[in-house]
């Protein structure tokens, strides 16, 4: 049977991005840079983007498309009759976690997404209590979970081609005008001057060891990388596509839309009195309270919303096609049927993981409900793993011929910098990744 996949350039590009371009740009990455000092963060963040997750993305891209295969059938085809496998099994392991606890946050969003078409987000909205409250629930965030999953399930039952990238195209430029038009408002607004000299200019006293770690692990979070997707979706790119190109693009709109987000958020956090390190709060606590109280903030809550949601759902998406993948080709069971298990299985996990917040809150693993421990546990420790691995692959397994011949697209388009590629690949990568590693770990 035929494999499916990307038909455009601009398809593949627009999924990479879609992949990439997820909660943690229009959240996280607002409230890091808001904790760590803003500007110098920032520039730490954009130059650890280019010298780590750079070459960490094109060796995911080498693996995927030199094998045109699923992430764990990748690392068989690639080096048969070895262990390396393992690591694909644990990548797939990894997008299932990860989707189990960002589909409840996907949830989360669609909860706010209607309370903002309600206009619920009034001078009186007591956004703590409602929040804790609606979390806290054993139905309504379990069934907006179940919701946000059927969703992503849907998007992915026509396949790769008719329903990955048909999505991508219309979703991410849709996500892109909508953020656009927040950035510009938020900066009509007062003090807004505030929030971007906290963006753009840096404070380089405020550079500690531990912020450029934080610098170092968001760009590795950002782009999703050590848990399987952009392997996997590398492996639906054409052969005659420019992985260098494509890589580049990817890092430059992912960057992009964080700092966009960043514009969108910090001042009007700083426009009506609010501390830009307000931390994972920041979207479904403090947002809410600013909207009440901006001049057609209920408008604006509901772009806003409506763009969260779209970033999570093509998060989704990508994790839920690693599964997806690894599962019609390994068992060869029809992808709609994988679709169907998959969706059934994480529908509990992420139900467990929901209730882990409220009636389920007495079962902790190592003083972590279900909830954080998954979350923990990817971040921590399965997409560093992952992340490291894939780098020792291509650097030291894989024969230096075939990693260049996939990065010239066998000799049709140029890669200046290759042997820069291969020594950051095999030396600077995994060593970063091991300070990471251990800094998380609280061993310095």
């Amino acid at each position: 049977m035929k494999r499916d996949g990307f038909g455009s350039r601009l398809g593949a590009l627009m999924a990479l991005a879609g992949s990439a371009i997820g909660l943690g740009n229009l959240w996280k990455f607002p409230y890091m840079a808001g904790k760590n000092g803003g500007a110098a963060f920032i520039l730490l963040y954009i130059g650890f983007m280019f010298l780590l997750c750079l070459p960490l993305m094109l060796s995911e891209f080498v693996i995927g498309r030199r094998s045109q295969a699923n992430v764990m059938g990748a690392f068989r085809k690639l080096a048969p009759k070895t262990k390396w496998y393992f690591v694909g099994i644990a990548g797939t392991l990894t997008a299932c976690i990860i989707l189990s606890f960002y589909s409840v946050v996907g949830g989360w969003v669609i909860k706010y997404l209607f309370s903002s078409l309600c206009f619920e987000f009034s001078s009186s909205f007591q956004t703590v209590e409602q929040f804790r409250t609606f979390t806290h629930s054993s139905v309504s965030p379990v069934l907006m979970h179940f919701i946000f999953l059927g969703l992503v399930v849907a998007a992915l039952w026509t396949g790769v081609k008719n329903g990955i990238e048909r999505y991508s195209l219309i979703l991410m430029p849709l996500l892109f005008v909508m953020i656009l038009i927040l950035a510009v408002y938020s900066l009509t607004l007062p003090n807004a001057k505030l929030g971007i000299d906290f963006l753009f200019k840096p404070d380089w006293s405020g550079i500690t060891p531990g912020v450029a770690l934080e610098a170092l692990g968001q760009g590795l979070f950002s782009l999703s990388l050590g848990m399987g997707t952009v392997i996997t979706y590398s492996s639906y790119i054409k052969k005659n596509e420019n992985l260098g190109t494509m890589a580049i693009m990817t890092i430059i709109m992912d960057l992009f839309f964080a700092l966009l987000a960043g514009i969108v958020i910090l001042p009007a956090v700083f426009a009506f009195g609010f501390q830009p390190d307000e931390g994972p709060g920041l979207m479904f606590i403090i947002l809410p309270e600013v909207f009440a109280k901006m001049p057609l903030g209920g408008v604006f809550a509901i772009i806003f919303f409506s763009s969260l949601f779209i970033a999570a759902l093509t998060s989704a998406i990508s994790l839920l096609e690693v599964i997806v993948a690894f599962l019609s080709e390994e068992t060869r069971l029809s992808r709609k049927k994988t679709l169907l298990i998959s969706g059934f299985v994480l529908a509990i996990t992420g139900a467990l993981c929901s209730l882990s917040m409220g009636s389920l809150s007495d079962i902790t693993f190592w003083g972590n409900n279900i909830f954080d421990s998954f979350d923990k546990l990817s971040s921590i420790y399965l997409m560093p793993v992952g992340a490291f691995f894939i780098s020792i692959f291509v650097g030291w397994k894989m024969q230096s011929a075939d990693v260049y011949d996939e990065l010239t697209s066998s000799g049709t388009v140029k890669f200046y910098f290759f042997k820069l590629f291969l020594f950051l690949a095999k030396y600077f990568v995994p060593l970063a990744i091991v300070v990471i590693f251990l800094n998380k770990l609280g061993v310095f």
